[in-house]
């Protein structure tokens, strides 16, 4: 059974109809012993990342997430919470992932937020087994996690193509800063793979 981290927030509905579009099993909880004992943990997130950690702070599901021993992916802001820190209502994150937000610098021509359709690049295997390098997958997003030792794959944005982690890993934590359950048919292999974990 998967355990969606339920806190008030994130992109719920669209998750929950990707996992039943792949027949896998899910709850919505905010239960510590249930998300404990759940095969999966996924952790969704849209909007403002200082906010989104109040919310799970004040659900006290924070410690709960950090000390996860099985799966755990983190969608977007989800991934985001998950690294040291955020720009982003100067928060400090979860400090699972080696990462810090921070927003976009961008250029005379660059839209902020970094919205639409993207390639990734420099995938490790796992979590992007059967996906070419050069995949399209859908970002909305206006902060980003710079490099580092944990990033499992990158993209770029603008006309300065500024690289950033385009998704994380940490032993049994993952991160996506694209939404793979918005992301067609590459986003639905990369949910298969975290399943099959």
């Amino acid at each position: 059974m998967i355990a969606i981290v339920n806190y008030s927030t994130g992109n719920i509905r669209s998750v929950e109809n990707a996992l039943s579009r792949l027949g896998a099993e899910w709850m919505l909880t905010s239960d510590p012993a249930v998300i404990r004992s759940a095969d999966r943990v996924l952790l969704p997130g849209v909007g403002h990342c200082g906010e989104a950690l109040a919310a799970l702070r004040a659900t006290r599901l924070d410690s709960v997430i950090r000390d996860l021993r099985h799966p755990a992916l983190g969608i977007c802001v989800g991934m985001q919470m998950m690294c040291r820190d955020t720009s982003e209502g100067d928060a400090q994150g979860l400090g699972i992932f080696d990462a810090h937000v921070r927003r976009f610098d961008p250029g005379p021509a660059d839209k902020v937020p970094h919205m639409g359709w993207n390639s990734i690049h420099n995938l490790e295997k796992g979590l992007f087994k059967g996906v070419p390098g050069g995949s399209y997958v859908y970002f909305v997003h206006s902060y980003y996690a710079h490099l580092c030792p944990d990033t499992i794959a990158t993209a770029r944005f603008g006309e300065r193509e500024e690289m950033f982690s385009a998704a994380l890993k940490y032993e049994n934590f993952y991160g996506t800063q694209f939404h793979p359950e918005k992301s067609g048919s590459v986003g639905e292999t990369i949910l298969r793979n975290f399943l099959e974990l």
